[in-house]
């Protein structure tokens, strides 16, 4: 009788229902450094994308799988894998490709003292006005997920419209603890900062306490936007996700992001704020994500800001006066802030208009934007500054 070692029992599980078909080649292994040589690579764990067809319970569990992604096109898990379980899990035909998780950053913000203009901006085709004009819908009826630290859900800017969710990370604490989410929320709900000014806001917690965060968690959390904006009532004008968030390209945040705008949720994200090129970064690179740059008070590029051809519009993104989450309000810069103010905007249009989601939202954002007004960006780069078209 021969003794099966726990590899060997794993390794059997994995291929069970795939005894007759093999690969003629391991499934592909995405790794990190390769695309940005300063990635935080998280050793020994792994995102695993499985085909459609595939039943991915039975396989996450034989690994203790992290967390298990069940939405259209983004099938798979995370786990940590030693070198024989991934050679294992390379070789069932059932998986697509498997990639390295990496920590993910937290788009910073600069505290500033300047006076807020990035609403009055995007309601005038030029610069000089100082009241923000906008219908009185507001964005009303829709529902915005704010992927990022938590909100403070008292303040009482949000008028009792904020909802927390769900904590993606292992601190516990559900409540915002570093202030970046809130400051992101007000800009896209609060009554004084934001442009869709009765829209919910939703706070998904993906970064812990002491900042830190990691591709798995952050997928986990778009994985919740696809099933819960699926099933959930009382946004009967749509759903919107903002993520001011990034790291180095990630093949899995690209394919989640693209599942929630493919769900029908119009998904922000920022460019970044390292001065690069954004293609070599995720979720910004994503082909369906409205990826935004930002633009200072003088319709200049931001010096901060990332650019490429994977941007779609830009908007305001230095000096934003927003909540804070200490109560009362504070000011900031970052690309952070400009994804917000073109979430809001989403949501806006998508009450107004009667927009339906997804991808459209961010082709009618561009088609209503101000061409060419913007100085110092980079060739191969849009210029189109975000414009809610109320004084058109």
């Amino acid at each position: 009788m021969h003794v099966l070692s726990l590899l060997s029992m794993a390794t059997l599980a994995l291929a069970a229902p795939n005894m007759i078909r093999k690969r003629a080649e391991p499934a592909p292994l995405f790794k990190a450094l390769d695309h940005n040589p300063s990635a935080k690579v998280i050793p020994g764990r792994y995102l695993v994308r499985l085909s459609e067809t595939t039943e991915a319970p039975s396989i996450a569990q034989t690994h203790n799988a992290i967390h298990t992604y069940s939405s259209k096109g983004l099938k798979g898990f995370a786990a940590e894998l030693d070198d024989d379980a991934l050679e294992a899990v390379r070789n069932s035909p059932d998986v697509e490709y498997v990639e390295q998780d990496q920590v993910i950053n937290l788009y910073d913000y600069i505290s500033q003292e300047d006076a807020p203009w990035g609403l009055t901006r995007i309601s005038h085709q030029a610069l000089g006005s100082t009241d923000y004009v906008y219908d009185s819908s507001a964005g009303e009826g829709t529902c915005v997920y704010i992927i990022d630290t938590g909100i403070k859900i008292d303040h009482e800017e949000f008028e009792g419209r904020a909802e927390w969710l769900q904590n993606f990370t292992d601190d516990g604490k559900d409540e915002d603890s570093l202030g970046h989410g809130t400051w992101v929320s007000g800009l896209v709900a609060s009554r004084s900062y934001g442009v869709a000014k009765k829209s919910k806001v939703f706070a998904l917690k993906v970064f812990a306490e002491d900042g830190s965060a990691t591709g798995a968690g952050i997928i986990a959390a778009m994985d919740f936007v696809v099933s819960d904006s699926a099933k959930r009532d009382g946004c009967p004008k749509g759903y919107v996700a903002n993520m001011s968030l990034g790291g180095g390209f990630s093949q899995t945040s690209n394919d989640a992001t693209d599942a929630m705008v493919n769900a029908g949720v119009f998904v922000a994200v920022a460019a970044g704020n390292d001065n690069v090129d954004a293609a070599g970064t995720s979720p910004a690179s994503a082909p369906l994500a409205c990826t935004v740059a930002a633009s200072d008070s003088n319709d200049v590029k931001a010096s901060f800001s990332s650019y490429g051809g994977v941007i779609d519009v830009w908007a305001p993104g230095v000096g934003l006066e927003s909540t804070s989450y200490q109560g009362g309000s504070t000011s900031a810069s970052g690309t952070s802030g400009s994804s917000p103010i073109v979430a809001g905007l989403g949501a806006y249009l998508m009450a107004f208009e009667g927009l339906s989601g997804g991808e459209g939202v961010c082709d009618r954002i561009k088609e209503l934007s101000v061409q060419g007004v913007l100085s110092g960006v980079p060739e191969g780069t849009v210029n189109q500054l975000a414009f809610n078209g109320a004084s058109s």
